[in-house]
């Protein structure tokens, strides 16, 4: 009897540590998902970025435009363009003009 109710408490033991375990990694993805843009104004974007605009979007007007800052510091631009029909569409762009997903 005494080994079952040991062997039952160890595993409840070993249980709840795995539970644990397990919450941490997620708070540390959360984490990390969020992303800082800051508004800028549309003058401050590079010049690839607004030649890639033209390029690609060239019906569309510049509604705002943003920037976020990697800890490597990498920028990535995200600019919300709005087309002649009125609908607004967010687009991000690396320091080069590329287009980012």
């Amino acid at each position: 009897m005494k080994k079952l109710f040991l062997a039952v408490a160890l595993v409840m033991g070993l249980g709840t540590s795995v539970a644990f375990a397990n919450n941490m990694v997620s708070d540390v993805e959360i984490a990390t998902m969020i992303n800082e843009f800051k508004p800028i104004d549309v003058k401050e974007l590079p010049q690839a970025v607004q030649d890639a605009i033209k390029e690609n979007y060239s019906e569309a007007t510049i509604k705002e435009a943003a920037v976020e800052v990697a800890e490597d510091g990498t920028k990535t631009y995200k600019v919300t363009l709005v087309d002649a029909a009125g609908t607004e569409n967010s687009v991000l762009f690396n320091e080069k003009g590329e287009v980012q997903k």
